[in-house]
């Protein structure tokens, strides 16, 4: 079934929209949030994600319903890294993710509750356009997608010691362009 007769299926509130949802993005957003979060919570990020996307079904109408479910279950599961201040739950790569923009943008909590919080997300998202299409890739595969740098090499036949170099460099030159944009 297509993105768009599943988004029709949650339009008309036909409950066949979440089968179906869960038929072609389940194992997908479950294995993204295991990423981050443990495989109980990483089902329960999935269900969440679903029941937002019924509730947003009208009057939100994604044209791209895997990214949709992506952004909102990897979303769910950052946050649920960020309420869990233990680390019986988290394991994953979450926290080595978190750890690793924290060095970049200081404090999390400050960045993600200022009103400048779309700002920056734009600034970054700007910042990775601007990189050769190689180094934005790999900045995404760990910061959005947790891959781990093994993962990485892997993907871009690359040598894991090459791939946190690539990391480190980039998140030196984030820095610095977000503070010649006035984020830092």
């Amino acid at each position: 079934m297509t993105d768009e007769q599943i988004v029709t299926l949650f339009w008309n509130r036909e409950e066949q929209a979440l089968h179906e949802s869960e038929a072609a993005y389940g194992d997908y957003c479950r294995a993204l949030a295991e990423r981050y979060v443990s495989a109980e919570d990483a089902q329960e990020c999935w269900s969440d994600a679903m029941l937002r996307t019924w509730d947003a079904i009208p009057p939100e109408r994604p044209t791209h319903l895997r990214a949709f479910f992506v952004k909102l279950t990897r979303n769910l599961a950052l946050d649920r890294i960020r309420t869990d201040s233990t680390a019986k739950r988290g394991g994953g790569e979450g926290n080595a993710v978190l750890s690793e923009l924290a060095e970049v943008l200081g404090d999390r909590e400050t960045a993600e509750t200022s009103a400048a919080a779309k700002e920056l997300g734009e600034a970054v998202n700007r910042f990775v356009r601007s990189l050769p299409q190689r180094e934005g890739n790999v900045l995404i595969r760990r910061c959005f997608f947790a891959d781990t740098t093994a993962e990485i090499a892997k993907r871009y036949d690359m040598s894991e010691g090459g791939v946190k170099v690539m990391l480190s460099r980039t998140r030196k030159k984030l820095r610095i362009y977000l503070e010649s944009e006035g984020f830092l």
